[in-house]
């Protein structure tokens, strides 16, 4: 499986989601950094990423090749992130056939009702054992 964790910024939200990927899923988890500058890129490597790349051009190209998407939800809402994450950005993610996990996150603009608001750490919690059920694996994690 290949997983798609998308972030801007300073990647610190990335950072968080893939070493929470990696504590919780099988070692063979193929984890792309895909983020909207190099700064971003890097924090997400940096937690143990198999690769990364940033830029439009980089997320509008290797979009495809994920099983899974997972990031905040302003991935999917053009002009996000103070304006990093483009239109052409936020369309390939939304297209994309992958599945999306989207992180309710806060986003100045945007009040997503009917949510929690737990902290990143629970909701990663909640993705793991999503995704493990999806891939057929037991609850629990490694």
């Amino acid at each position: 499986m290949k997983i798609a964790a998308i972030d801007g910024m300073g990647g610190s939200i990335g950072n968080q989601i893939i070493r929470r990927l990696r504590d919780g899923l099988p070692d063979d988890i193929h984890i792309i950094a895909l983020g909207t500058n190099a700064i971003a890129v890097n924090n997400m490597m940096k937690a143990g990423a198999n690769r990364g790349a940033s830029g439009e051009n980089a997320i509008v190209m290797t979009i495809d090749e994920a099983d899974l998407i997972i990031g905040p939800i302003s991935i999917v809402i053009p002009n996000s992130m103070m304006g990093e994450l483009t239109t052409k950005m936020a369309e390939s993610i939304a297209s994309s056939k992958a599945w999306k996990i989207l992180l309710p996150l806060s986003n100045p603009q945007i009040e997503i009702i009917g949510t929690s608001n737990d902290p990143l750490p629970h909701l990663m919690e909640e993705a793991i054992k999503l995704i493990r059920k999806k891939m057929g694996l037991p609850e629990e994690v490694k």
